[in-house]
């Protein structure tokens, strides 16, 4: 159908991803005559509607979280729950095990680049650390303007 075409297009009324989830599309009424239709008109209609529909609902921009891990000596407990702070973390529990902390939290998968390399610094090369996915979350307003306008600036030089 010529209406999907369009709004699988990818309209440009994402800005900041490529990836649209959860959106459901229906066409209540709609001729197509064989004398005076064309599958570009409908592609069209489809994409401009599209557009205007996203826009008017308020899209949001959305960041995986991960489950994290993490096994260090007790004496750098307090070292990796304030750098688990500044990484927009939220410390789920901390049980001690043998002389070791376990700390469990849900941080987002940004923050979590370069741990391996951050955890190895603050426990001198004694922690470990193991993550899996847990969910999706809305990304702070803040942070997601600084993506959508760094985005924006990198269509820009394209």
């Amino acid at each position: 159908m010529p209406i999907s075409i369009g709004i699988k297009s990818r309209p440009a009324a994402r800005a900041s991803s490529p990836r649209c989830t959860d959106v459901k599309a229906v066409v209540y009424d709609g001729k197509e005559h064989p004398v005076d239709s064309k599958d570009i008109a409908f592609q069209i209609a489809g994409r401009e509607v599209f557009k205007k529909v996203m826009l008017g609902a308020g899209p949001v921009l959305l960041e995986p979280i991960y489950k994290v891990t993490i096994t260090v000596p007790e004496e750098y407990t307090g070292d990796i729950m304030g750098d688990l702070n500044t990484k927009r973390a939220q410390v789920q529990g901390m049980e001690q095990r043998g002389g070791k902390s376990v700390i469990t939290a849900l941080v987002p998968l940004a923050e979590m680049q370069r741990y391996a390399t951050d955890l190895r610094s603050l426990t001198q090369g004694r922690g470990i650390f193991s993550m899996e996915f847990d969910h999706y979350e809305e990304v702070p307003s803040h942070l997601a303007q600084q993506i959508i306008e760094a985005h924006k600036r990198e269509r820009e030089t394209r």
